[in-house]
């Protein structure tokens, strides 16, 4: 499965920033490689900067790397009520409050790339069970149309994104 064979009525205009990231990976590779490349970025991130914010109300990298964890969550949901042709209209979430509720400030960056590395590859498991019409099924999220491969090419590009801010803003 190819992100070149995505067409933009499979995601959420607000996904277009994630989906600019990426060419022409595969999902199944590249929910894997993303994770590595990302933890092997953070680890190379001086120890000073993990409290770092870089203007008033934005959030540390701990807490870039909570909301990752909770938002890859939500999207794993989503993917499998969809895969499963759950036709319920899910709800949206609220990033920022999700992140005032984390606790993600105060967790031991170990613990939060434990984490992770986990519920990705629950994820990867997740997403290489679905057979290809699970992939190319539909559903609606907080008022968008989404397709369950859509969803996980946009974890990834979630993640790319985040990764591309702590370059420009925080290092």
């Amino acid at each position: 499965m190819k992100f070149t064979e995505i067409t933009p009525d499979e995601f959420a205009p607000y996904m277009a920033g994630y989906m600019n990231t990426l060419t022409d990976e595969d999902l199944f590779e590249e929910l894997e490689i993303s994770l590595h490349r990302f933890i092997r970025f953070v680890r190379e991130i001086p120890m000073d900067k993990f409290d770092y914010r870089y203007a008033e109300g934005k959030w540390t990298i701990k807490e870039i790397i909570q909301h990752l964890i909770d938002s890859e969550r939500i999207f794993a949901y989503r993917a499998l009520a969809f895969a499963r042709n759950d036709k319920t209209e899910l709800p949206g979430f609220e990033e920022n409050d999700y992140a005032d509720e984390s606790d993600g400030q105060s967790r031991h960056l170990n613990a939060l790339l434990t984490e992770l590395s986990e519920v990705r590859q629950s994820n990867l498991t997740l997403f290489k069970s679905f057979s290809k019409e699970a992939l190319t099924r539909k559903g609606s999220a907080n008022g968008n149309i989404l397709s369950v491969r859509a969803i996980g090419f946009a974890i990834i590009g979630h993640m790319n994104h985040h990764l591309n801010v702590y370059r420009e803003r925080y290092l």
